[in-house]
């Protein structure tokens, strides 16, 4: 009966076919006019319900070469098509490449044909072949048209073999446009595409070049300069800036500030997202990101503005959180938004904002920041109660439960249940990088020196990309004062991997100071803090420069660190060691700031570690 049902399935496919597969070529199936008879014949009708009997059996190679031989008979668009995909579930790329040819042939200006044609031979890596497809996918396009079809070629090569190959190929393809002053700077950024693909960053910056210029509005042109500035390639960034001083468009402005948040240049993107604002004051995600820069600044007054605003910007059910499920960018404003409400010392306010978001994923991570302000209102015992006992509706849930439980234990100082804990973690998530991190820290919290040591040695040694484990162990030699060579050895190969991190900077720094290099010390400190006025760096930088005989200027620098956090642990003790005419308190602050607080997982900048602490839980 089963068998029965199957083949009438397969009839009434036929009859579909007979009715519309074959109802003729494409310009007929243009016309708006009354169906057409089929020229399918008993034979050839026939010969497709074989073949489909034939697929429906498993027998894949007899169905495509009965549904192929159909196609030629019966010139149908519908029926390469299909022989094509019985190829493909053959696993017969050679047979569908057969059939896309013959679909071609029968119907040379198909663009489905060709687009087959050419996925097929970049497929079995026939690179060489090619160009033909190529030139059919451009061959009578103008205006726009070519240019959508000039940008789409890259994307046809991101895994194959020979890059190289690739790129020479598509040079060639694109030879007679890369002249031309209206595709040219589209052609030379495919081109440079390629080329930046193939390890050929030389060429794709003379491309980038090419490119501007023709046109140096190119927004082609300048997405290539992005991804050459990424690469860290010599002037590319000059090239986009050419293109900034057009017309650019917000998101290009946008992508360049990101670009300038990974290479840590945090001033630089804040202004071009004030930039932005000032041109196109709608543009959302643009206040968005300004709010998470500014948010940095803890002294700052601007963030809740900014991110507001953005929310202000946003349909009203999204910004309110009535709908059910918001969108990233309101998590992330909301998340900043109670924070900044907490370190304003507003718990009530920071509470009302998380308690805006619905989200279903992103509950865990309410109920873990409620938990933090319980504890920070002096409500511990309250904190780790709601924290175990919440509900645990994802995988990731048991560990931003420890995570919490950890952060909670550690800011209240109660070092000795945090490290059991990290110790359970860590064998619960061996291959966790933060938690090992954090153990080893707090290793060294509990006065156990050579212990975090051990971890963070281990942790090099299993994750040698984990630039942090370098920068903590440098920064603990340099601070107690101990093999201060392979101290420098270790922060120095800390950035390479982070070359405009402050913190690793900082560290750096010290090993300088301990070694009585004050000038050098000096200067490296000076750096750090003007790419991040961090109350740990100024307590450093003071530290030099009173060591100098620069007392004044010293006891400006800690007042500013005062200003950003009075109760951070490294400045309070530089403080009360060296006596300065300046003391704790005397300095008017907004508020006392909090431990560090990770930022939403969607945030778009994401807070560097400080030197001598772990990564925010």
């Amino acid at each position: 009966m089963h068998r029965t049902q199957r083949l009438l399935a397969i009839v009434s496919l036929s009859a579909a076919l007979s009715a519309g597969l074959l109802a003729a070529s494409p310009s007929q199936a243009r016309t708006a006019s009354p169906v057409l008879n089929s020229e399918l014949n008993t034979g050839l009708m026939y010969q497709i319900l074989l073949a489909e009997i034939s697929s429906t059996n498993g027998d894949d190679i007899n169905a495509f070469s009965l549904m192929l031989d159909a196609a030629r008979k019966s010139n149908s668009v519908r029926l390469y098509e299909r022989s094509v995909e019985l190829a493909l579930r053959a696993r017969k790329a050679d047979y569908a490449l057969e059939a896309s040819r013959a679909w071609q042939r029968a119907h040379p200006t198909s663009k489905e044909a060709n687009r087959y044609v050419l996925q097929l031979l970049i497929g079995v890596n026939r690179l060489g072949e090619t160009g033909e497809s190529l030139k059919r996918s451009l061959q009578g396009l103008t205006g726009k048209e070519r240019l959508a079809a000039i940008n789409v070629i890259p994307r046809y090569f991101p895994r194959v073999a020979d890059k190289a190959l690739a790129a020479t190929i598509v040079e060639q393809v694109l030879a007679a446009d890369l002249t031309s002053v209206q595709f040219g700077p589209a052609a030379w950024a495919a081109v440079g595409i390629m080329r930046l693909s193939a390890g050929n960053t030389a060429g794709a910056l003379d491309a980038a070049q090419r490119s501007s210029a023709l046109d140096r509005s190119s927004e082609e042109g300048a997405v290539l300069a992005l991804n050459l500035m990424e690469a860290k390639v010599p002037g590319a960034e000059a090239l986009v800036q050419n293109y900034l001083a057009t017309k650019p468009l917000p998101d290009i402005r946008m992508a360049y500030g990101r670009t300038l948040i990974g290479a840590q240049r945090l001033d630089d993107a804040l202004a071009q997202m004030k930039t932005i604002n000032q041109q196109s004051p709608d543009f959302a995600d643009a206040w968005l990101l300004r709010g998470s820069l500014e948010a940095q600044d803890k002294g700052s007054a601007d963030a809740a503005v900014s991110l507001q605003k953005y929310l202000s910007l946003l349909p009203a059910e999204q910004a309110s959180g009535e709908a059910s499920e918001i969108s990233r960018g309101s998590v992330q404003a909301l998340f900043l938004l109670a924070q900044l409400a907490e370190q304003n010392a507003k718990p009530d306010e920071a509470m009302a904002y998380l308690q805006r978001i619905k989200s279903p994923q992103d509950q865990m991570r309410v109920i873990s920041r409620s938990a933090v302000l319980m504890a920070r209102q002096g409500k511990l015992d309250e904190a780790l109660r709601t924290i175990r006992s919440a509900p645990e509706l994802q995988p990731e849930d048991v560990r931003t439960k420890l995570s919490t439980e950890i952060a909670l234990l550690r800011d209240a100082k109660r070092f000795a249940e945090a490290y059991e804990l990290l110790s359970r973690a860590t064998k619960a998530y061996p291959e966790d990088t933060t938690f090992a991190y954090d153990q080893a820290m707090m290793a060294e919290k509990i006065g156990q020196k050579d212990e975090m040591e051990r971890l963070l040695r281990k942790l090099i040694a299993a994750a040698p990309d984990y630039y942090h484990a370098y920068n903590a162990l440098g920064y603990s030699m340099a601070d107690r004062n101990v093999r201060l060579p392979e101290a420098r050895q270790l922060i120095q190969k800390a950035l390479e991997f982070a070359p405009n991190d402050p913190f690793i900077i900082d560290s750096l720094a010290w090993v300088e100071f301990r070694s009585g290099r004050l000038a050098e010390a000096q200067a490296l400190l000076e750096k750090a803090f003007a790419s991040r006025k961090d109350a740990e760096i100024a307590a450093h930088l003071g530290e030099v420069l009173w060591a100098a005989g620069q007392r004044e200027a010293a006891e400006r620098i800690w007042s500013q660190g005062l200003e950003q956090q009075n109760d951070n642990e490294t400045l309070l003790e530089t403080l009360k060691r060296l006596q300065p005419s300046l003391q704790p308190g005397t300095t008017p602050v907004s508020a006392p700031t909090s431990a560090p607080i990770s930022a939403p997982a969607a945030s778009p900048v994401a807070p560097a570690p400080p030197a001598v602490r772990p990564p925010a839980l």
